[in-house]
């Protein structure tokens, strides 16, 4: 009996134990997840390393918007997005953007194997897919106060005019007020801050292709922004070694084979996007550091100037040496996650 008791009263104390473990998880990010996908393969790497850690529990990404004008773009978002069990993620288009060509691996959205698409997806035709900022009004709307991070891994132009954008049957706010009430940051790829950087005036691409839109972002966004800078991905770069490898355990897979169509291997891609996507995620990672606050500025040729200020809503990334490899062990392993069955 005693033994019995003792052993009622330990299952009593694993179970307390578990329910406070659960109790202090924090809920998962919700995420909007913006995107120029089609001009380089580390928007679609990105785009799996959320998905990887969506099925840990640890975000929730509740739409995906394209800055990318191309025709196939939106597809092989959906593509992806069913790759990774999850299709029905709804995805906004930009109407009259930049860069309207479908690039080197966005085919793969439309790829067929013995008559049947390679990879199954619902979203056919960028026309069917609804405007991108009522998709981001809308998605907005919909969420509690103060719960939403944006992640922008290109052009500004979606986020720009959704800060423009008039109240609406989603919401009475005006672009600026909705985003915020319902957003706490903006974690953004874009420009550039190392002094050699600085030096030589570096202009970033995302910010140069749309200067006037990336200027209104950065000046008008009313919470936080933290920065990934050009010089942290092109840090922090994609071992071959694991695109040769790491993605066999199905016989086609997107981000391999769009990494391999967008510069094949021996190259090692550097990880733009995807940092922007694991600090949102996991900004108490210990993955970089960050800068002290400031204000950042863009020129009318698109470089970015940093302003130290304690009160500035701006901050960019830092890495060590050993953050560089500890953040791509990190990013390897959630882009190689198999999907969530």
């Amino acid at each position: 009996m005693l033994y019995m008791t003792r052993k009622s009263h330990s299952f009593a104390l694993i179970l307390l134990l578990l329910t406070l473990q659960a109790a202090c998880a924090a809920p998962p990010a919700k995420i909007i997840f913006d995107t120029d996908i089609g001009n380089d393969c580390d928007d679609a790497m990105a785009l799996a390393v959320i998905h990887a850690l969506q099925s840990r529990g640890q975000c929730d990404l509740l739409a995906v918007t394209v800055t990318k004008d191309s025709t196939l773009a939106a597809p092989f978002v959906d593509a992806i997005n069913t790759f990774y069990g999850r299709g029905d993620i709804p995805i906004g288009v930009v109407h009259n953007g930049k860069t309207p060509n479908n690039g080197k691996f966005l085919k793969l959205a439309a790829q067929k194997d013995d008559g049947k698409l390679r990879y199954p997806h619902d979203l056919l035709d960028k026309a069917d897919a609804p405007e991108a900022v009522a998709l981001l009004r809308r998605t907005l709307a919909a969420q509690p106060d103060h719960s939403v991070m944006m992640i922008q891994v290109g052009f500004s132009t979606n986020l720009s005019r959704l800060l423009d954008s008039k109240p609406d049957d989603a919401s009475p706010l005006t672009g600026v007020e909705l985003v915020k009430k319902k957003t706490t940051l903006l974690s953004i790829m874009a420009g550039a801050f190392t002094p050699e950087l600085i030096k030589k005036h570096f202009c970033e691409y995302n910010v140069k292709i749309d200067v006037p839109t990336a200027k209104h972002l950065i000046d008008t966004w009313p919470t936080d922004i933290v920065f990934s800078g050009w010089e942290i991905g092109n840090a922090i770069r994609y071992p071959a070694a694991s695109i040769d490898n790491d993605y066999k355990y199905v016989a086609h897979h997107p981000i391999q084979e769009a990494y391999q169509l967008y510069v094949p291997t021996p190259h090692e891609r550097p990880c733009y996007d995807l940092t922007s996507a694991l600090y949102a995620v996991e900004p108490d990672g210990g993955y970089f550091g960050l800068s002290p606050r400031g204000r950042v500025f863009v020129e009318d040729d698109g470089f970015t100037r940093f302003e130290p200020d304690p009160d500035g809503p701006h901050r960019y990334l830092t890495v060590t040496p050993e953050q560089v490899e500890k953040t791509k062990a990190k990013l390897v392993e959630l882009c190689i996650q198999p999907p969530q069955k």
